[in-house]
């Protein structure tokens, strides 16, 4: 018997002139005091003069910002339209956070290290409510300066009680633990986690859509804007933060690869996937998904065709493409080598419970090694 598929709570009502097809959106820059500039010779970001940004959003569905198309059929709607449009046309089987797009997608240029925070967990956002939501993250690092570094929950030894001292004494960063920023490298951080991004560190952040954060210390600085210090949230802070580590099997990295193509596997929790995707110049090769996925781009150039698509979405370093999960007949092709890191939402399968054979017993390579099979790669050998 055939189960049917989750239904998604939208208004979706596809519109005949627009057809599902791939999505680049305009970057939504947040100035902010530890903010800088690297944005722009990182990742070609055409940045507003003058302006220490420290923040791009990329995909951002919250009630305050909605990410706007910058190109295509769709230029000009945002994505609040286009989730209420499309509907599973375009997030499939993936689950709505509280009737809005499941991810919110950021690049962020720390020149002065953050605050040192947390966010708020499930217990939390159900006790309060509103736009107070659970924020789970995790940073992939493109840029690291020496002895960059990140703020990464307690030392061992560290519990609520000594943080709050530590905390009110004004030596917070004594009891928290402190991880060498590796380019190339990606940290989980789950809701309730204490954390701060430290200077001189450029990362993409991938989260769940939630933009509340409570700050525990500021390392004293001055909002030019108040000439006063942000303020602070040590008790709803502290209501929230988990003693608990990092689940050590959310960071598994695993990786497969072929002549044309290489995935690496980075971080894997129950509100996303995130994976590292290396493709060389000149594949030209069908989209395979059948579920949504978000494309952050790191490095190279390439362009997106799709049926009733008249000309082709063109993507480059710096941009981030959604790929609707209703898209019908998409082709990739890259124009230079290229890397992006691949973001999905876990889907649970209605077989779970059920025993499976492993892929071992299988004797199966891993699914992701045969993802990404071109359809031409001109001038190239056949693989020996």
């Amino acid at each position: 018997m055939l189960l049917a598929a989750p239904t998604l709570q939208s208004n979706f009502n596809p519109t005949p002139a627009m057809k599902v097809h791939p999505l680049i959106f305009e970057p939504i820059f947040k100035p902010r005091i530890w903010g800088g500039r690297k944005l722009q010779s990182l990742l070609s970001k055409r940045l507003p003069e003058g302006a220490a940004i420290g923040e791009s959003w990329e995909i951002a569905d919250l009630e305050d910002d909605s990410s706007v198309v910058a190109q295509g059929p769709a230029k000009g709607t945002t994505i609040r339209e286009l989730v209420q449009e499309w509907g599973t046309e375009l997030v499939g089987r993936a689950p709505l956070s509280a009737d809005r797009f499941p991810l919110l997608i950021k690049f962020l240029d720390a020149t002065e290290t953050l605050s040192i925070q947390v966010h708020p967990d499930e217990a939390t956002a159900r006790r309060l409510g509103g736009r107070v939501r659970a924020k789970h993250e995790a940073w992939y690092v493109i840029d690291a300066e020496e002895n960059g570094f990140i703020y990464r929950g307690l030392r061992p030894g560290a519990d609520l009680a000594s943080l709050r001292q530590a905390v009110e004494q004004g030596r917070v960063e004594t009891v928290l633990n402190r991880l060498s920023a590796r380019k190339g490298h990606a940290y989980f951080l789950p809701a309730g986690t204490i954390h701060a991004l430290g200077a001189g560190v450029v990362v993409a952040e991938v989260q769940t859509p939630s933009d509340v954060t409570y700050r525990l210390h500021d390392w004293k600085r001055i909002d030019p804007s108040t000439g006063s210090p942000r303020p602070l949230h040590l008790d709803q802070a502290m209501s929230c933060i988990s003693t608990e580590p990092v689940p050590a099997q959310a960071e598994d990295p695993r990786h497969v690869g072929s002549v044309w193509t290489s995935i690496t596997s980075l971080i894997r929790c129950d509100s996303f996937v995130i994976e590292r995707v290396r493709m060389v110049d000149g594949v030209v090769q069908p989209i395979p998904y059948q579920e949504m996925m978000i494309w952050i781009m790191l490095e190279g150039h390439g362009s997106l065709e799709c049926a009733d698509l008249s000309e082709p979405i063109l993507f480059g370093q710096g941009d981030t493409v959604l790929l609707p999960a209703g898209l019908r007949d998409g082709r990739v092709q890259t124009l230079d080598n290229c890397m992006w890191l691949e973001v999905s939402v876990p889907i649970k399968s209605s077989l779970t419970g059920f025993d499976r054979p492993t892929r071992a017993s299988l004797n199966e390579p891993d699914a992701a090694s045969s993802r990404f099979v071109p359809l031409s790669v001109p001038d190239r050998p056949e693989p020996s």
